[in-house]
């Protein structure tokens, strides 16, 4: 499992194991805050994630709150996945996995394969994606809430 920060495309980090909220709740001090510091020195980055369990544990939840004054979380309404431009990007990065010769064969292969294919991202990919919520907004407003084409 990966997690990664899609501003100006941050590293991908690797976690070792399935994701709980103990865990993240070390992800994001360590990675997240540091990240964010740096590529939004002028603090107005904000910080979208989805509603997985250990994103909205207690712990992470609190964490977010005590640090609110220098990190700003959208908070991401449970079920949006057509908004979250994150699953475009975990497709992106499958489908150039998948496409890579030799494929990759082990865990070591894999986790290489998903840098240099992270790395590989054009320029402009996270912009197409951030230009495209406007267009998502009115789908989705048109479906009434419902599924949409994204």
């Amino acid at each position: 499992m990966v997690w990664d920060v899609c501003s100006d495309m941050g590293p991908l980090i690797r976690l070792e194991t399935t994701l709980t909220g103990d865990r993240y709740l070390s992800i994001l001090p360590d990675h997240l805050h540091s990240i964010m510091s740096i590529v939004h020195s002028d603090g107005l980055g904000q910080f979208q994630q989805d509603s997985a369990t250990p994103h909205a544990s207690r712990a992470a939840t609190k964490w977010l709150q005590e640090h609110s004054f220098d990190l700003r979380h959208f908070h991401w309404p449970p079920k949006s996945t057509e908004m979250n431009i994150t699953e475009d990007i975990r497709d992106a990065l499958l489908h150039a996995v998948e496409n890579r010769s030799p494929p990759p064969l082990t865990p070591m292969d894999l986790w290489t394969a998903l840098q240099d294919s992270w790395c590989e991202l054009l320029p402009g990919y996270l912009q197409t994606l951030i230009e495209s919520l406007s267009r998502r907004v009115v789908a989705l407003l048109r479906a009434g809430g419902g599924p949409t084409r994204y």
